[in-house]
């Protein structure tokens, strides 16, 4: 399941269930598709990078989605990490039935997300990092329009 600072949907009803039936989570994009990893991803991403697609990363959601990132980066600076660190490590504080699967393609990057292994975060600093990043101020869809409709939210989901 997709699940980051900026993509929460899943707190409501799977990760309960999930930790009734004894179920680990595996969390791919913890860094938010790659937004909190970086002002390289935010500011300006290559011609060719599907992410341009994506409607939290086009137009007028990705101006508006800088300004969460300009929250968090400021969060980042009093735990003297990167966001990208504090945003790893608040899906490893999460529980230890969540298991973040930060993909990256370089070493510095690698080492960079091993680090936030070493941040320490109290109930007050993930409320704070929640409040810098409400869900709600978060802008665009967290998936592609054409597969919104085949999430789990969507497809063929009973109902309760």
């Amino acid at each position: 399941m997709e699940y980051s600072l900026w993509a929460r949907e899943i707190e409501d009803d799977i990760i309960p269930v999930c930790r009734e039936l004894g179920i680990g989570i595996v969390a791919y994009s913890p860094l938010g598709r790659g937004f909190f990893g970086g002002k390289a991803s935010v500011e300006s991403l290559p011609s060719e990078s599907i992410l341009k697609m994506h409607p939290r990363f086009s137009g007028d959601n990705l101006e508006k989605n800088k300004l969460v990132y300009a929250r968090l980066e400021n969060l980042a600076k009093k735990h003297k990490c990167t966001p990208a660190q504090l945003a790893l490590a608040w899906v490893f504080h999460q529980g230890e039935d969540i298991i973040p699967i930060p993909a990256t393609t370089k070493i510095k990057n690698l080492e960079s997300n091993i680090g936030s292994l070493t941040l320490k975060l109290t109930k007050d600093d993930l409320k704070e990092m929640c409040d810098a990043v409400p869900i709600e101020e978060v802008n665009g869809e967290r998936e592609y329009d054409v597969l919104a409709e085949y999430s789990y939210k969507f497809a063929n989901t009973p109902k309760k």
